[in-house]
């Protein structure tokens, strides 16, 4: 429950952005008039990418249902949660809204969103989404209920230019080894050419435990006790290969290079191989055109399998305040089907939750996409499920451990030392998260 205090001040922010149209929630706007049932969707992540796309979906839907409306609310995403919080918390939810397992644990926690388990199981989606997408969903929530429908999911990748492997003699990377002796032997310091590029900036750690992991082929962030393996000897031996990368074969400015930065130096011709996900390749075909650039998915590990890391599912929720809440899912239904859940992913450059786009022709003219889809969809694949379960998880790895890591980078404090406090940390936001929820 939020407590009083949390309550007066979501409530307070309430009067501070005033009433719009993102405040308009079910009560208001899903009343049958005329027998027609009307449902209000909230985008969590409105603008002029993404709002289109939803509103041919919402278009569409609304042609193939008279009986219902479906009325469109874009909210930028950097109010989103706040705009659910306050709703939440005050009342005015909507009947169905977008939004991704980031957020998912905390509405769910304040019993805001419907359950739909039974509803996927006897429903037209029944056996079209892909597992691992909805695995990603359910460790997300205590009860391992599925509290969204998912549209769509990220991969990390390693773009790469290719006329550089072809200059060299190489071929994209499949294994560590591979990985590694191409950043050697695309680097010439004097010509200003670096190999790789470690983001040492804000949002590193997870790109780092990627490549930790990924090295490793270790499966879970904690094991069956709640003790983080972060720590595991396999892991600290697997960071200590990465960070020997910087001012080696990576520029010395990496030590504080964000996304922005990285791709600035990538796009500008300096860099071979960049680690980041899916959603940059506009950026790169931009400068260096689509003949240029390609991605790799994770190397495999030593056990010849891809371990990936999890990336937050984007989908859509019913509230479990709205009047027509059958409705609302059907609508969430229609939005994944197969026709829809393609545009929405060719559209926004992600990688499909309905399995059955995987064959859409589009699909196999982008070969990022198609090299991720096909990782994603080996059973082979070994997904680490990120704890984003965990309220402190954000502050662990941003406040507490991206200014350790730049020390690790600058060789002044080992490996070990970092990953044991790191380990630490999870562990005991671990031990108190199950004791909360009885586990």
């Amino acid at each position: 429950m939020i407590g009083r205090s949390r309550r007066l001040a979501i409530v307070a922010v309430a009067v501070t952005l005033g009433a719009g149209p993102a405040a308009c929630g079910s009560d208001e706007s899903s009343q049958a008039d005329g027998g027609k049932i009307r449902l209000v969707f909230w985008d969590d992540n409105g603008g002029p990418a993404r709002t289109p796309v939803w509103q041919h979906i919402i278009a569409e839907y609304n042609r193939a249902n008279p009986g219902v409306e479906v009325k469109y609310v874009g909210i930028p995403i950097a109010q989103a949660q706040q705009k659910y919080d306050i709703a939440v918390a005050g009342g005015g939810l909507p009947d169905v809204g977008g939004m991704s397992t980031a957020a998912l644990a905390g509405l769910v926690a304040q019993k805001a969103l419907e359950p739909l388990d039974e509803r996927l199981s006897t429903g037209k989606l029944n056996g079209k989404l892909n597992e691992q997408v909805l695995s990603t969903v359910r460790n997300t929530v205590p009860d391992g209920k599925t509290y969204m429908v998912p549209m769509s999911t990220n991969m990390g990748v390693f773009w790469y230019r290719t006329d550089w492997f072809k200059e060299a003699g190489l071929r994209p990377p499949k294994t560590w080894d591979e990985f590694f002796t191409a950043a050697e032997r695309l680097t010439d310091t004097a010509d200003n050419r670096y190999g790789f590029t470690i983001r040492g900036g804000p949002g590193s750690i997870a790109q780092m435990l990627e490549v930790v992991y990924g090295q490793s082929g270790i499966t879970e962030i904690f094991d069956a006790s709640g003790r983080a393996t972060v720590n595991d000897p396999r892991n600290v031996a697997a960071l200590t290969r990465l960070t020997g990368l910087y001012k080696r074969v990576t520029p010395e400015a990496d030590i504080s290079n964000d996304y922005a930065k990285m791709v600035a130096q990538f796009d500008g011709g300096n860099i071979g191989i960049m680690q980041h996900n899916l959603g940059s390749y506009q950026d790169h075909v931009k400068t260096l055109g689509v003949d240029k650039v390609a991605a790799v998915p994770v190397p495999v590990s030593a056990s010849g399998a891809h371990s990936i890391l999890s990336n937050p599912v984007s989908g859509i929720g019913v509230f479990a305040t709205g009047k027509n809440k059958d409705a609302a899912f059907r609508f969430a239904e229609f939005a994944a089907s197969k026709q829809m859940n393609s545009h929405w992913s060719e559209k926004t450059g992600v990688l499909p939750a309905n399995i059955e786009v995987n064959e859409e022709p589009w699909i196999s003219g982008l070969q990022h996409i198609s090299t991720a889809l096909t990782v994603l969809n080996d059973p082979a694949t070994k997904v680490v499920q990120m704890p984003y379960h965990l309220p402190e998880f954000n502050a662990i790895t941003k406040t507490d451990m991206e200014p350790e890591f730049q020390k690790v980078l600058q060789g002044t404090l080992p490996a070990k030392d970092f990953l044991d406090a790191f380990a630490a940390k999870l562990t005991e936001a671990q031990t108190s998260y199950r004791q909360r929820n009885g586990g």
